[in-house]
C-alpha cells in the first residue's frame, strides 16, 4: 500500500563566495525563496534554506496540491518526494512506486536515439527491460515522432523531446504521482490527446501530489493542500479551506501594491 511520511524534514544548499552582508542577500531574503543565512563555519558562505522542518503524512486515496508563490519550497518538496534531493536533516519514508512528472526529460542522453531514450527513461523510472521492451511499440506509437525514434534526440526541437519523455513516463501506472502544473506535451495538436492519457493515468494512481498555480485544477483534483512560504508548511488541511487563506494572502498583497508609492 502507498504510504508518505516526512517527519522534520530540512533541505539547505550552501552558495560559495556569495557576500553575506550584500544588499542582493538581503533584498532576496526580504522576498520570495527560502531563507538566506550565514555558515556559522565560513561566514563566505551563504545557505539557501530551502525546506525548514516539513512534517507530512500522506495515504491511499490522498491527492494533495501544494500552493504558495514562487520559490516557496513546492518543488524541493516534490524533488525530495521524488528521491531526486536527500534532506540535511530529518527522516523521509516513501513506500510504493513514484513517478515523477516534473523534469520529465532526466535521465536521458542527447547523443543516444529516441528508442534508446525510451529504455534509459524506463531504467530510470525502475522498469526492467522487459517490461520497457513489451511497451516500447505503444510509447513509439503515443509520441507520433516516427522514423525520428532512429535519430538522436538533440536533433528534435524542445516539444518533440517532451513528447518522447511524457509518453515514457506515463507508460507505467506508479502508487506515487509527483505532478507539476508546468509540464508541457509538445505542440497544441498533441496536447488534448497528451490531457486524455494523463486523466487516465492519475485515477489509477494512489497518492498524487500536485504543485500548482492555477487553484481550480487544485480545487478539482485534490482533498487536501498545503500553503508554503520561504520553505515552510504554513497551512495544511481540507482544500478548500487552505486555499481560501492563500486566496485572501494574495488579494492583501495585490492591495498594499497598489498603496505603495
Amino acid at each position: 500500500m502507498a504510504f508518505i511520511q516526512l517527519e522534520n524534514v530540512s533541505v539547505s544548499f550552501p552558495v560559495y563566495s556569495a557576500s553575506n552582508r550584500s544588499l542582493k542577500n538581503r533584498l532576496i531574503q526580504s522576498a520570495t525563496g527560502g531563507q538566506i543565512r550565514a555558515d556559522t563555519v565560513s561566514q563566505r558562505i551563504s545557505v539557501v534554506e530551502a525546506l525548514q522542518d516539513i512534517n507530512l503524512k500522506l495515504e491511499n486515496g490522498d491527492r494533495l496540491g501544494l500552493v504558495g508563490h514562487n520559490g516557496a519550497g513546492k518543488t524541493t518538496l516534490l524533488r525530495v518526494l521524488g528521491g531526486i534531493y536527500e534532506p540535511n536533516c530529518g527522516q523521509v519514508n516513501v513506500e510504493g512506486a513514484t513517478v515523477p512528472l516534473f523534469d520529465i526529460a532526466l535521465g536521458m542522453d542527447q547523443e543516444s536515439t529516441g528508442y534508446e531514450n525510451i529504455v534509459l527513461r524506463g531504467l530510470f523510472l525502475g522498469l526492467t527491460r522487459r517490461q520497457i521492451k513489451e511497451r516500447i511499440d505503444d510509447i513509439a506509437e503515443f509520441t507520433e515522432l516516427g522514423d525520428f525514434l532512429n535519430l538522436p534526440i538533440r536533433t528534435y526541437s524542445a516539444g518533440m523531446q517532451m513528447r518522447l519523455a511524457f509518453a515514457v513516463s506515463t507508460s507505467v501506472v506508479p502508487d506515487i504521482l509527483l505532478l507539476d502544473e508546468g509540464i508541457g506535451a509538445g505542440d497544441a495538436s498533441f496536447l488534448d490527446k497528451a490531457r486524455a492519457r494523463l486523466h487516465r493515468f492519475t485515477e489509477q494512481v494512489s497518492i498524487i501530489v500536485l504543485s500548482s498555480h492555477a487553484n481550480d485544477l487544485v480545487r478539482n483534483m485534490c482533498n487536501k493542500a498545503i500553503l508554503m512560504e520561504h520553505g515552510r508548511i504554513v497551512e495544511c488541511g481540507p482544500t478548500e479551506e487552505v486555499l481560501q487563506v492563500y486566496e485572501a494572502q494574495r488579494e492583501n498583497a495585490k492591495d498594499r501594491s497598489k498603496q505603495a508609492p
